[in-house]
């Protein structure tokens, strides 16, 4: 399936503004280290098999490397404008990441070796990755509607998603060894298991352009609504709950589960915060400090070794924040 012209364009442009309530809680001390390319917009963090957090730099077209110690490196990538999204560790103890603009799927050794595979939908914008259950790497191609799976030899299969201009966008191994994902024009949530057979939930919020999605402490569900301001729940069944942020201009787009099991999400672009809810639906949220005249733009986020959130804020800094407890 392909995208019309104008969806595509929609899509696309919502994908790079995705980190484009009540009083805040009690501050957290918030460490922010600065990335040595400026106007990099770091993007997606995982943990590697280091010890240390990997991240990938749209516009500087490098994956990044930061030790917990704050220390910086950074990795270029063979393809130019390659606009790398997302990133997580795969099975063979690599960093495995999406490149939209360079429609390949990359492949980065602890060492900083990194290989390519070219992606074989012309145009696909390949987004979301997720290390699956069946010892390969899974990703989303926003553009080409379909879900793609490659071997560690890099072998790549597709299968098309049901909905047409769905835009399917992050993806994640659910509590039941399938993968799902956003479709964040389609306002649905998709599953997909290992033999590559697709089925849509919708969501309730038509337009709520779902962004990201982890499995919960409850084994469950739960994504972000970019353009509804809502933190959703979906049970493997296909029900949903909806939470209503508070504020408005919340846009939540990064969500990952915390040591304190808690879910915690980012606010961007024009928030300044990073929030948390609980499996009952409880919302807090805690200002990050300014990135100079602007309010700090966190976009996506994981848990360290230490135990403590790490995201990317699209200014050009990664930012370290301890959890309570932890």
């Amino acid at each position: 399936m392909t995208l019309s012209s104008s969806a595509r364009a929609r899509a696309v442009c919502l994908a790079l503004l995705l980190p484009a309530f009540p009083a805040l809680a009690a501050a957290q001390t918030v460490a922010s280290y600065t990335l040595p390319t400026g106007g990099s917009e770091p993007k997606g963090i995982a943990p590697g098999p280091d010890g240390a957090l990997w991240f990938t730099e749209l516009y500087g077209n490098n994956i990044g490397r930061i030790s917990t110690s704050g220390k910086v490196a950074e990795f270029g990538i063979p393809t130019a404008d390659a606009m790398p999204y997302f990133i997580v560790t795969g099975p063979d103890g690599a960093l495995w990441f999406t490149e939209m603009r360079g429609n390949n799927i990359g492949r980065i050794d602890t060492s900083g070796n990194v290989t390519e595979y070219p992606v074989p939908s012309t145009g696909a914008y390949p987004y979301g990755i997720a290390a699956g259950p069946d010892g390969a790497i899974w990703f989303t191609e926003l553009s080409a509607d379909n879900i793609g799976r490659i071997g560690m030899d890099g072998t790549v299969t597709e299968y098309a998603v049901t909905t047409a201009s769905a835009a399917p966008g992050a993806i994640a191994l659910g509590p039941d060894g399938a993968l799902w994902f956003t479709e964040i024009a389609g306002s649905n949530i998709g599953r997909i298991d290992t033999g590559g057979n697709v089925t849509e939930f919708p969501i309730p919020t038509t337009g709520g352009a779902p962004s990201s999605i982890v499995t919960g402490p409850d084994g469950a569900l739960w994504f972000t609504e970019w353009s509804a301001g809502r933190i959703g729940r979906m049970g493997t069944d296909g029900t949903v709950v909806e939470y209503t942020l508070p504020s408005p201009q919340t846009y939540p787009s990064g969500i990952t589960v915390g040591p304190d099991g808690q879910l915690w999400f980012t606010e961007g672009p024009l928030a300044g915060r990073i929030g948390a809810m609980s499996t009952a639906g409880q919302v807090h949220e805690y200002a990050v400090p300014p990135a100079g005249l602007f309010p700090a733009y966190t976009a996506w986020m994981a848990v360290g070794p230490d135990k403590a959130l790490w995201f990317t804020l699209e200014s050009g800094s990664i930012s370290r924040m301890p959890v309570a407890g932890n």
